[in-house]
């Protein structure tokens, strides 16, 4: 009995033994922290306006500012170059510097953009210029924009037509330092060449402005100077000169064209004032540089120019291009 109680004990110890050298379960590894997602970085985009109180580039920049709201990879600035040069080079080189990965310039003079290019060229950095082509334009990425001079040739063939192909004209150009001046001029002349028996009368810079246009149209009309049409760089001058020529009383009888087919102009063609605009797409525009912008941005390739194409408005079309806007 003895013996037996003496096993069982050896037993029993040699079982808590055993027990006790057991392995312990693994207790499981702490999970690390997850780190925080960081939002993907968004491109920059930079846009140097050359003014923003310019009642056509003041559409483009709304069609911009629209399209831009829809981009949810992309930061777009904008800045007014408040039509001073030096303004905008030192815009541009902001965005250069603040690390933008492409700028779209609506130049303030397109005869002056060289050092832009420069130093957009030398910092790597997409140039895109809208609305008004560089004087160099081969050192920018890509122009979006219209073909200034056909512009003056659609509206100088219909005045021709419509003044039976004589008779005195005047030109009302804008500001003389823009490419679309200097070429919209350039096909109102190319179209007069045409015509012996048209003569250039007067030539006058209204710098686009509307109150420019209506005093110039003044003292036109003050000296007598016999006008039979008078072909406006664009819409704006030619309102101007139109509210001069009504407070004449001799609306009706000097026909008036402009360029860029605004608003404004149409409600004046649709009265019976306005003889001839031609459209000019802002929203075509504006919405097309900052699509190039973005896929110059991204390293995709874009074609050096991209047109946008002018359109006549006759006041038979008048309807339609109002309804463009609404």
């Amino acid at each position: 009995m003895k013996k037996l109680l003496a096993v069982a004990l050896v037993l029993v110890m040699c079982a808590s033994l055993f027990a006790g050298c057991a392995p312990k379960a693994a207790e499981p590894a702490a999970t690390p922290a997850a780190e925080p997602t960081k939002a993907p970085e968004k491109l920059k985009i930079g846009v140097a306006m050359s003014q923003f109180n310019d009642k056509w580039l003041s559409y483009m920049l709304d069609s911009m500012q629209e399209y831009s709201k829809g981009l949810t990879d992309v930061e777009v600035i904008y800045v007014d170059g408040k039509a001073d040069v030096n303004t905008q080079l030192g815009q541009v080189e902001t965005f250069i510097a603040q690390g933008c990965n492409a700028i779209v310039v609506n130049p303030v003079n397109t005869d002056a953009t060289e050092p832009m290019t420069k130093a957009a060229k030398e910092a790597g950095v997409p140039l895109i210029s809208v609305n008004r082509l560089f004087k160099n334009q081969d050192e920018a990425t890509s122009y979006v924009g219209s073909e200034s001079i056909k512009a003056g040739i659609m509206e100088m063939e219909y005045l021709a037509e419509k003044m039976g192909g004589k008779g005195n004209v005047a030109i009302l150009v804008g500001d003389p330092g823009n490419e679309a001046a200097i070429k919209r001029t350039e096909g109102f002349k190319e179209v007069i060449k045409k015509y012996p028996d048209i003569k250039i009368v007067a030539e006058q810079i209204g710098m686009w402005q509307r109150d420019k246009g209506m005093s110039i149209m003044e003292n036109w009309l003050q000296s007598d100077l016999k006008i039979d049409a008078v072909a406006s760089n664009n819409d704006e001058m030619a309102i101007g000169a139109l509210k001069a020529i009504e407070a004449a009383g001799k609306l009706g009888t000097i026909l008036v064209g402009g360029v860029d087919a605004t608003p404004d102009a149409l409600e004046y063609m649709k009265a019976g004032k306005l003889n001839v605009t031609v459209f000019q797409d802002a929203a075509g525009q504006g919405v097309g540089a900052i699509k190039t912008a973005v896929a110059a941005a991204k390293g995709e390739k874009v074609e050096p120019i991209v047109w946008i194409p002018y359109e006549l408005v006759k006041p038979e079309d008048v309807d339609k291009y109002i309804a463009k806007w609404q």
